[in-house]
């Protein structure tokens, strides 16, 4: 299976992709009601904004424009790098959301307006429920991203302008999941988690990944030496 996504990284994109789509369309049909309702305080506070409809659609190509952009400049080992966390963390997402059916009650009664993006907000809230929304997989996903991006060295010398880039997209999409009232403070908090959490994991599993293999045969005969 290793030896098959490595030849097909595309192929690998691919089937996962079917496979959070089904995921998530079943989870949205099989609880179409909130179990648990989240929310805070802080949530009453945050206005509504039909504009931040902008960086919530791009989210969708963000994505899978930045995968495409590791796959083809970034070495094999750190495409993989930011696959796993990324992958791992919507799936662990879609589970919680199988185990605890949850949503918000956030949404505005109605969005005035018959402008591009009245109508673009309107279009969103009738495609998706607000259900199974903690942890946020919108602000996971740009968390992840962020922390790619700052950490790789592709963007160094003239492309070193991505990197400010890509964090005021990915804060925007962070927003956007607020001001759009699909998501409370709390599921962006867990969404944040979520992401440094699977960072550090997948950071730990990477170096043990890319151990040399000579450092592994010395060590193995060496127990040998001893036994």
């Amino acid at each position: 299976m290793r030896t098959w996504c490595n030849r097909h990284p595309i192929g690998f994109m691919g089937c996962f992709l079917v496979f959070y789509l089904l995921f998530f369309f079943w989870l949205e049909h099989r609880h179409p009601v909130a179990e648990l309702v989240i929310h805070c305080p802080l949530d009453d506070w945050i206005p509504f904004c039909k504009y931040a409809v902008i960086p919530y659609f791009l989210w969708f190509a963000w994505i899978p424009v930045s995968l495409l952009l590791w796959l083809r400049r970034a070495p094999r080992p750190e495409f993989w790098r930011l696959c796993l966390p990324l992958f791992a963390g919507m799936t662990l997402a879609l589970t919680f959301c199988a185990l605890v059916p949850n949503g918000v009650h956030l949404r505005p009664a109605e969005v005035p307006g018959q402008d591009l993006f009245a109508q673009a907000v309107r279009w969103l809230y009738s495609s998706d429920t607000d259900t199974n929304v903690f942890p946020s997989i919108h602000v996971f996903n740009a968390v992840t991203l962020d922390l790619a991006y700052q950490r790789s060295g592709l963007w160094q010398g003239r492309r070193r302008w991505v990197r400010p880039a890509a964090r005021v997209l990915d804060l925007a999409v962070i927003a956007s999941t607020l001001l759009l009232r699909q998501h409370s403070v709390l599921d962006a908090a867990g969404g944040i988690a979520l992401a440094l959490i699977l960072d550090r994991l997948a950071d730990r599993v990477s170096r043990r990944l890319t151990l040399p293999r000579p450092a592994c045969r010395r060590r193995a005969l060496s127990l040998k030496s001893i036994l």
